[in-house]
């Protein structure tokens, strides 16, 4: 795990003013950074999510493609494959 890092994000106006209405007694965390941490790790999630649906389509467009279209390939293959 890597050690904690200490950012500095300047917003102002609008930003400003809607990140102030997430943060305190009315709003849905305690401080800035809780909602910082929350939006970074709901993008990351987002990120990852997306990352596997392209995954799972390009395996369900491969699994539908006909035997026939199959060649058999040696782990040689793939790494010359890979490395061109």
């Amino acid at each position: 795990m890597s050690k904690p890092t200490t950012m500095t994000v300047r917003v102002s106006g609008a930003l400003s003013d809607f990140v102030a209405a997430k943060v305190g007694e009315n709003g849905a965390y305690e401080n800035v950074s809780e909602y910082i941490r929350d939006l970074i790790r709901r993008d990351k999630e987002r990120a990852e999510t997306a990352a596997f649906e392209r995954l799972k389509a390009e395996l369900a467009h491969a699994f539908a493609a006909p035997e026939a279209t199959y060649a058999p390939l040696t782990a040689a293959d793939v790494t010359a494959r890979n490395r061109s």
